[in-house]
């Protein structure tokens, strides 16, 4: 996946530099981009909705209203146990009760954590596709919307924040940002360059394609649960 995302970038850095030998651009690669950062920061930004100082209060609200569940915590030792009483706690048809598992996958950032310890059978590694559980951190989180942001990478696999039934995230609240202004501000500031893909995600897949009816899991999880670490 590294050499990939490597050929990757070395491909679509080549298409740029052809792209600006045509421009005529002949100001190097930092300065143009130092120019870059210097029209963004300048830009104006359009009419914005007033936040609170408080945007972990504000974070877990506008998440819980795109229908995401919400639990804060003390420290990341909580996580496993809250894992745990989560799935425990959760009441599903009875088509769906069967297949309730303590078992799943999470990113690499999590494997330290003691999930044994709390009755789970957890591994690190991407999602085959037939997990029924996944397990996340996040880039950021941004209060106005309640929206989670995922940056694509070796150590941060897409895949198991979008295929599992269940996709619960750890959000660290010193990294909920006010808006998408800010968030993606911090990703030029903290990555340089932005990554092959971002997700931004707002509480689990729906549809109402059908009849004008929400119906949940229609693309993805049928459910997001947010640890809020303080």
């Amino acid at each position: 996946m590294t050499r990939f995302i490597e050929d990757n970038r070395a491909s679509r850095d080549a298409v740029l530099e052809r792209v600006r030998r045509a421009l005529g651009r002949t100001d190097s690669r930092a300065q143009a981009r130092a120019d870059a950062e210097a029209y963004i920061a300048a830009h104006r930004q359009g009419p914005r909705p007033a936040m609170p100082a408080d945007l972990v209060t504000r974070f877990a609200q506008r998440a819980s209203d795109m229908a995401s569940t919400v639990e804060r915590l003390p420290s990341m030792a909580a996580v496993p146990g809250a894992v745990a009483r989560y799935l425990d706690a959760l009441v599903l048809p009875p088509a769906l009760a069967a297949q309730k598992s303590h078992t799943g996958v999470c990113w690499p950032e999590l494997a330290s954590l003691d999930w044994a310890g709390a009755g789970l059978a957890i591994e690190a590694r991407p999602t085959a596709g037939d997990d029924r559980l996944g397990i996340t951190g996040c880039f950021c989180a941004i209060a106005e919307t309640g929206t989670l942001m995922f940056l694509s990478g070796a150590e941060t696999p897409t895949a198991t924040t979008l295929l599992p039934d269940t996709h619960v995230a750890v959000v660290r609240a010193g990294r909920i940002v006010s808006g998408m202004e800010e968030a993606f501000a911090l990703v030029r500031a903290e990555r340089g360059a932005m990554p092959r893909a971002v997700n931004m995600i707002s509480g689990p897949s729906r549809t109402g394609d059908i009849e004008q009816t929400i119906v949940l899991g229609a693309h993805g999880p049928y459910r997001v649960h947010i640890l809020l670490v303080d």
